[in-house]
């Protein structure tokens, strides 16, 4: 059975200076990257509240909140592909966390490791950068 909806009774336990720091979507939601932490691999992305925030922070293990199932779901509980959490940053506009972990298997629903892996990269013109740029690096 579905857990209460992300915007009941979410607010009340993540620590309120992270809590005023977060600019959530109108269902009360922020985006999640989530990275691995040693390799820098880009593996999912998905949504957490409040409260999917605190147990993150608080357990050693990343929780989302499932849009579709309208529940909240600890990635790896059913299949074994477990989050371990490293490190949890925000953006600079609030909108967006950055989750480093140590992925135990594939990170999608689809069994790959990224959820990024499909099809690969899309065709694309490469930038760079101009001689004057070069220099400040």
């Amino acid at each position: 059975m579905a857990e209460a909806s992300p915007e009941a009774g979410t607010t009340g336990r993540l620590d309120p200076s992270i809590a005023s720091r977060l600019k959530r979507d109108s269902k009360g939601l922020v985006a999640a990257v989530v990275q691995q932490y040693d390799t820098h691999e880009v593996l999912m992305v998905g949504y957490m509240n409040d409260e999917a925030l605190h147990r993150t922070l608080t357990t050693g293990r990343v929780t989302f909140w499932s849009r579709s199932r309208q529940e909240y779901w600890r990635k790896g509980d059913t299949s074994g592909h477990v989050q371990y959490v490293k490190g949890v940053s925000l953006d600079c506009d609030g909108d967006a966390l950055l989750v480093e972990v140590d992925q135990v298997g594939a990170a999608c629903h689809t069994g790959a490791r990224s959820c990024f892996d499909a099809g690969g990269p899309l065709p694309v013109v490469e930038g760079h950068r101009t001689p004057e740029q070069e220099a400040e690096r």
